[in-house]
Order: structure tokens, then C-alpha cells, then sequence
């Protein structure tokens, strides 16, 4: 009974490793006697002792092990945590010792007598729109500010303190605003983008993020080929020079962000300066910074230059028509006119009503110039030089109206427009019957003899033009001569009916080389000059920026 028991307790201690053991020892238990399974079963109860003993000195070193482990881990993880605690007690007993005793309505250095000196720079994320009609400019900054309170300062195992935003409530912090501002205001998405941080000495790193809305006065006297200088001015809105002193701060001030471009213009520089400007309060401590740009012009060049040379050159073509044709002339003129105050309209709505004229509006006044001119040109052809209506006459089928030309050879090119009217006779016996049969058919105008007819109808010279200087022509158009315009009508009426057939005025060759001619130089010299002119830029008074 004490066998099977035993047995048992060790069948249950078995684990793989044992099993051909077990199975000799139920083997010789059924088959051998009591004694030698007896036997067999003290060996092996001595072997599995051994075993156990050996597994127990393993799991304890392996526990042993495990123990130290944690107990590191614990003991670090415990003085860390102990260390924080410490950094986080002494940062909060840091701080009320600090704001203990303090006066934030008091700067810095007011008890010494010494003004406190701000020191700023800025990183520019972003400059626009700017704007001609407001005359004013945006961008997107870090606005950062740094100074010195020797009662901030503190011993301890930190070196800075990044604080909350609400310790800029308890300290003090400079009053800074800006002079030509319009409207700015500080980012508060997800939070107000602001940051404190204090070191050991007692300076003060202050910074945020800013859009600012300021006030850029604009001369456009070179519009569209000018350049800008928009100025930004800061200073402190209540403490006077003997307690608040701005300086930018050493190196790089004014930065802007890799790539950064700005619409319409190309950045040129951005001087900077420290300055003094006295109101009525006293003097004041002043940071100027001018952001000098120079406008594209290819906009203006492919949207309004090169459409109103264009149009002007398209007026051109009425100097090639002949002069009896007035509705088409005029009608060219008209429409070319129209187009170009439809330009000249759109132009002007980004621009601001400034009372001097722009680069812009000389050009488009010069492009109105010579359209109206090419009007007045046709006028002064068509009251002048023009006396017939360019038509060819019809006169009834059966009485058509014979030109019996004199007996002379044919007409030369050298022959003047009175030798061609003198050398043709027109025949009025049917002339006055015109009127009295006004349902007759009427038939086409022809001259009697088919050969001169073919050379009389290519001949152009055909209207009473007399040939004198055309600078003496062009000035009895320009004067208005009535007696000159008589005297055309009078030797129109002594030579009798004349060829009506389309011509060309002497005034209409000159204005074909005169207009161009002129137009290109006047293009040359305004291009010349508004290109090669560089504005200088200067500083401004601060009260005319911020007013």
C-alpha cells in the first residue's frame, strides 16, 4: 500500500524527460516480486531528488536574477521620478520666490535710472497682398523680443524656463506697437502662438507670431515700371526714451523663409535702422525697416502695351484707303478710339485716383493721340482735297454722256491733275436731262474711245489737286484756309464734270511715313526713359508713414 502510494506521488512528480523510467518500473512491479520493485523504485526516487534539486538551484538563480532586474529598473525609474519631482518643486518654489516681491508694472531698470534695452529681430513666413488702391501691404512674421530683468533671475539645476503664456501677466514686457500699422493681430490657432522663456541671468527670449496690416505710401508717377519702399516702424507706445531703448539685434535682423516670393514684384533689400522721433509726449525710441521692391512688368507689357501699339498700328490702315471711302475711314478711326478707352478703363481699376498722370497713362494718352490724329488727318483730306464722291456716274441707256478728249497724245505719269482735267471735254447737252427723267434706266459712264477709257480709269490723279509744297498743304489744313477750300471749289466748277474715280492725297503718302515714323521714336524715348530711371529711396518722416 505504501508502494502504490508512493508510486503514485511520483507519477504525478514525472515529467517528460522521466518517462522510460516510469515504464520500467510498472513493468517490473507487475512482473517481479515486491523487493525488487521496491528496489528499483529507491533508485529511482534517488535520481529524481537529484533532479529536483538541480531544478530548484536554476529557477533560483534565474529568479535571482529577474529579482535584481526589476529592482534596477524600480531604483532608477524611482530616482528619476524623484529628480523631476525636485526639478518640478524647485521650478514652482523658483517662481514664487521670483514673483514674490515683484513689480510688473515697474521695467527692468527703473530703480537704477538706466533705460532698458529691447532688442528685436523678425523672420519673415510671408509678405501680400499689396495693394495701390489702399496703399498698404501684409505679412506673416516671428516677432521676437529679448531684454534683460535682473529680477528674474535664479540658481537651480535648469538653465532656462520655457513658461507658460500665462506668466505674462505677472512680469513685465515691453509695450511695443506699430506706428504705420493698420490691422494686426496674433495667431491663435490652436493656441496664441506665443512663447516665454527665462534663463539664469534674467533675459527674456518674447516671441510671437504676427500678421501685421501697415501703411506703404506709393509714388506711381512710374507705374507700371516703379519700384516701392514699404516701411515698418516700432516703438514703444508709452515709455520715452529715458526708460525704453529698441535696437535691432547684431547679424541678421530681418529674415525670410527659403523661397519665399512675393506677387507682382521682386524683393531688392530691406535696410534697417535705430532712430529717435520726438512727439508731443517726448522722445521716443524708434526700429525703422524698409522693404524695397520693384513691380513686374510683363503683366502690363503683354496686357496693355503690346495690344495698344496694336491698335494704333491698325488705325494705319485708313492711309491706304482711298479718301472717297469716309464711312470706312471713319469708321477705322472710331472703333480704334473705343478699344482703347475700353484698355485704358481697365487699366485704372487697381490704381488708385492720384492727381498726377502715371507712365501708363502717357502711353495710353500718346496711343489716344495718334488714333484721334488719324481721324483729323482723314478730316482735313476729305474737306480739302476731296471734291468728288468717288462714284461712277449712270446716266440714261440711250443718252449716255460722251468725254471727247483733245487730240494730244496720251496722259503721262508727269502730267498734274490740270492737264488731266483740261484735256478731257465733257459734253452737259444730256446733263440737265438727268433730273427731268428720274425713271429712265441708267446705264454706266463711259468715255467714247475704249482705249483711253482703259487708261483714264487706272489714272488716280483725277481730282483738282494742285501741286504746291506739302508743308504748305498740310498748314491750310491745320489753319482751316477757307479761302484755299474756295478756291479748290471754284476751279472744280470752271473745268466742269470731272472723272470721278477713287484717289490718293498727297497728305495720306506723307502720313504713311510720318505716323510710324514718329510713333516708333516717341516709343523709343518712353521706354528709354522710364527703364533706365531708378528711383532713390530715402527715409521717411514717421509722421508721414503713419499718417
Amino acid at each position: 500500500k505504501n508502494i502504490l502510494k508512493r508510486v503514485l506521488f511520483v507519477r504525478r512528480r514525472m515529467v517528460t524527460m522521466h518517462s522510460s523510467i516510469l515504464s520500467v518500473f510498472y513493468i517490473q512491479f507487475l512482473y517481479l516480486d515486491v523487493v525488487q520493485s521496491f528496489n528499483v523504485l529507491s533508485m529511482f526516487s534517488a535520481k529524481l531528488n537529484a533532479d529536483n534539486v538541480m531544478t530548484m538551484d536554476e529557477d533560483f538563480n534565474k529568479n535571482h536574477w529577474t529579482n535584481n532586474r526589476r529592482a534596477k529598473i524600480a531604483h532608477h525609474y524611482l530616482k528619476d521620478k524623484k529628480k523631476h519631482d525636485v526639478i518640478g518643486k524647485n521650478i514652482t518654489l523658483v517662481l514664487n520666490n521670483l514673483l514674490k516681491n515683484y513689480q510688473s508694472s515697474e521695467p527692468p531698470n527703473y530703480r537704477k535710472g538706466e533705460p532698458t534695452i529691447i532688442k528685436t529681430n523678425m523672420l519673415i513666413r510671408s509678405m501680400g497682398p499689396i495693394s495701390e488702391v489702399d496703399m498698404d501691404y501684409s505679412m506673416d512674421c516671428y516677432f521676437r523680443q529679448y531684454w534683460r530683468d535682473s529680477r528674474l533671475s535664479f540658481m537651480g539645476p535648469i538653465n532656462n524656463l520655457s513658461l507658460s503664456i500665462k506668466m505674462l501677466e505677472k512680469i513685465w514686457r515691453p509695450d511695443t506697437y506699430i506706428l504705420n500699422g493698420k490691422q494686426s493681430y496674433v495667431h491663435t490657432i490652436t493656441v496664441p502662438n506665443k512663447l516665454l522663456r527665462i534663463n539664469q541671468d534674467g533675459d527674456i527670449l518674447y516671441s510671437m507670431r504676427l500678421t501685421i496690416k501697415a501703411n506703404c505710401p506709393m509714388s506711381l508717377r512710374n507705374f507700371p515700371m516703379d519700384r516701392q519702399s514699404c516701411p515698418l516702424i516700432l516703438g514703444s507706445y508709452a515709455y520715452p526714451i529715458e526708460k525704453l531703448v529698441y535696437h535691432w539685434t547684431p547679424g541678421k535682423s530681418i529674415t525670410f523663409v527659403p523661397g519665399m516670393t512675393i506677387s507682382q514684384f521682386d524683393f531688392i533689400s530691406s535696410p534697417k535702422r535705430n532712430f529717435t522721433f520726438k512727439k508731443r509726449e517726448g522722445e521716443f525710441s524708434l526700429l525703422q525697416v524698409n522693404f524695397n521692391l520693384k513691380r513686374h512688368t510683363g503683366y502690363f507689357v503683354i496686357q496693355i502695351y503690346v495690344p495698344c501699339v496694336l491698335i494704333v498700328v491698325l488705325s494705319w490702315v485708313s492711309f491706304w484707303i482711298h479718301r472717297e471711302a469716309t464711312s470706312d475711314r471713319i469708321g477705322l478711326g472710331i472703333t480704334s478710339v473705343l478699344t482703347l478707352s475700353t484698355i485704358s478703363l481697365d487699366s485704372r481699376t487697381d490704381l488708385p485716383k492720384v492727381r498726377y498722370a502715371t507712365a501708363l497713362d502717357w502711353f495710353l494718352l500718346m496711343s489716344f493721340f495718334y488714333c484721334i490724329a488719324t481721324i483729323l488727318e482723314f478730316a482735313a483730306v476729305h474737306y480739302f482735297t476731296k471734291t468728288g464722291s468717288g462714284e461712277i456716274p449712270f446716266l440714261v441707256s440711250s443718252d449716255e454722256i460722251r468725254v471727247h478728249p483733245k487730240p494730244k497724245s496720251y496722259l503721262s505719269e508727269d502730267d498734274d491733275d490740270d492737264d488731266v482735267q483740261s484735256r478731257f471735254k465733257v459734253d452737259y447737252s444730256v446733263c440737265s436731262v438727268l433730273e427731268d427723267l428720274p425713271g429712265r434706266r441708267i446705264s454706266n459712264f463711259m468715255p467714247e474711245d475704249e482705249s483711253q477709257s482703259r487708261t483714264s480709269t487706272m489714272e488716280r490723279h483725277t481730282q483738282t489737286e494742285h501741286k504746291i509744297p506739302i508743308w504748305k498743304l498740310v498748314t491750310y489744313c491745320l489753319v482751316a484756309n477757307e479761302k484755299y477750300r474756295k478756291k479748290r471749289e471754284q476751279e472744280v466748277s470752271r473745268e466742269g464734270y470731272q472723272f470721278h474715280i477713287n484717289s490718293v492725297s498727297r497728305i495720306d503718302r506723307v502720313s504713311r511715313i510720318l505716323f510710324p515714323a514718329s510713333f516708333g521714336f516717341l516709343n523709343l524715348l518712353y521706354w528709354i526713359t522710364y527703364v533706365t530711371y531708378q528711383e532713390t529711396f530715402v527715409w521717411k518722416d514717421p509722421a508721414a508713414v503713419s499718417h
